[in-house]
C-alpha cells in the first residue's frame, strides 16, 4: 500500500468520528435541560405545565445542533 491510499482511508473515517463527537454535545444538553426541568418542577409543582413547554423548546434547540452536525458530516465527506 502506498501512502496516498492510507491517507484517503483515514480521511474517510474522520467524518464519521466527527459526527460522533458532534452528537455528544446535544446529548449532554438534553440531559441538562431535562434534569433542570425536573428540579424546577420539584421546587414549584404549580409551574409544571409552563416548565414542560420551555423544556420542549430547549430540547428542540439543542437537537438542532445534532442536525447541523449530521449535515456537516454529509457535506464534508461521509
Amino acid at each position: 500500500m502506498d501512502e496516498t491510499m492510507v491517507l484517503a482511508e483515514v480521511s474517510g473515517s474522520i467524518a464519521t468520528v466527527g459526527y460522533g463527537l458532534a452528537a455528544i454535545g446535544p446529548a449532554i444538553g438534553v440531559g441538562i435541560v431535562v434534569g433542570k426541568t425536573i428540579e424546577g418542577v420539584a421546587r414549584q409543582p404549580e409551574l409544571a405545565g409552563r416548565l414542560q413547554v420551555l423544556m420542549w423548546i430547549g430540547i428542540a434547540f439543542t437537537e438542532a445542533l445534532a442536525f447541523i452536525g449530521i449535515a456537516t458530516a454529509f457535506i464534508f465527506g461521509f
